[in-house]
């Protein structure tokens, strides 16, 4: 199938730059199913939106600030943005920028600071390369390096990425976050994502209260967000879009919930991914590159809240294996009613089935 199938116009004034003031009152276009209506609702409206037998999945990944702003030592400019950790401690897949510029064996450094920081290594194809953190000096004590060393059980690059980065928005996002929790879920528990799971982010510590006291369970994956999840399709036809491997853990009591349950709620494309990657393997943990496009045998997943995606993505891709040909309707619909799209717009509620979600 041909990647400009998926492609649909939109104004770049619809795109939402800043996170709505309160999370749960994001717009939630319900997906009236086939041959019928949308409806217009907001998150804090789930809870009863569900009923009991389902169960709601989240992804409680927590985004680093996986963006170092760094310099060389002839005072050249570069970026690093962290992806996800080798075998090798200390050593990270990352994309860096210019990466054709930088030489194996290249040294970055923070700005103001006198001692290199990073070791530029392996070109690993499309603007990744291997990074790895350089050691302090010996007689050296202070310092970001030297201090995340000092950290014991904890991988260093994680502390310096706290110490130096900041959190890594899409680049369609211009504006300054004033909060970085806005992009965080208020249920992310382990550090390892580029990128934040961003259905997700409409939750609150009031909607999870909310499904709990309506006898919906809500249950935890962990799928760490990277290039498999961001990166643009750029191949002429979908068939041939590769997709990046991504991290994700599935506990066997999660596994086993979702086999029971009258529905399955995935909140986030990511969360689908890693219970429809556990399903299709039989892994409950494990590195997938799951790309889910039309025809897709749905294992688990019944219903899905899920942002409005970029044209030509491979998230989009998965709607259409979704819902099919009627995802064109729903952003129709959302494009004619001012909703906000992309990280910080507004979601929709998606029924597989066919049979639409009713408030």
């Amino acid at each position: 199938m041909e990647t400009a199938a998926f492609d649909y116009e939109l104004p770049p004034e619809r795109i939402a730059q800043t996170p709505i003031a309160y999370r749960d009152h994001a717009r939630l276009l319900l997906d009236g199913g086939v041959g019928g209506t949308p409806v217009d609702a907001i998150v804090a409206d789930l809870p009863h939106l569900l009923a009991p037998g389902d169960v709601v999945v989240v992804n409680d990944t927590r985004v680093i600030p996986a963006r170092l702003r760094l310099q060389r030592p002839t005072g050249g400019k570069a970026e690093v943005l962290l992806l996800s950790p080798t075998a090798v401690p200390g050593t990270w897949e990352a994309l860096v920028r210019p990466s054709r510029s930088l030489l194996p064996g290249a040294k970055l450094r923070v700005p103001g600071e006198d001692a290199d920081l990073f070791e530029v290594g392996e070109d690993l194809g499309e603007g990744r390369r291997l990074v790895r953190l350089l050691a302090p000096a010996p007689e050296s004590t202070t310092g970001i390096v030297a201090d995340a060393h000092q950290s014991l059980g904890a991988d260093p690059m994680l502390r310096v990425a706290e110490a130096v980065g900041e959190m890594p928005l899409p680049p369609y996002i211009t504006a300054r976050l004033a909060d970085a929790d806005r992009y965080q879920t208020v249920y992310a528990r382990v550090a390892g994502s580029a990128a934040a799971p961003t259905a997700g982010l409409h939750l609150t510590d009031g909607v999870l209260a909310g499904l709990k006291a309506r006898g919906i369970p809500v249950l935890r994956v962990e799928l760490r967000v990277g290039l498999g999840t961001f990166r643009p399709i750029t191949a002429a036809h979908i068939e041939d879009h590769r997709m990046h491997h991504e991290h994700y853990v599935v506990a066997p009591e999660v596994m086993s919930a979702c086999e029971t349950a009258n529905r399955v709620v995935a909140i986030g494309t990511t969360t689908l991914r890693a219970l429809e990657a556990a399903a299709a393997t039989g892994e409950l943990a494990g590195r997938t590159d799951l790309f889910i496009r039309e025809p897709y045998p749905f294992g688990v997943v019944d219903l899905l809240l899920t942002n409005f995606h970029l044209p030509k993505s491979s998230l989009l891709v998965l709607i259409d294996a979704f819902v099919g040909a009627r995802w064109r309707d729903l952003y129709q619909w959302a494009l004619t009613h001012d909703y906000r799209f992309l990280s910080f717009g507004d979601a929709m509620l998606l029924d597989r089935t066919g049979s639409g979600v009713r408030p």
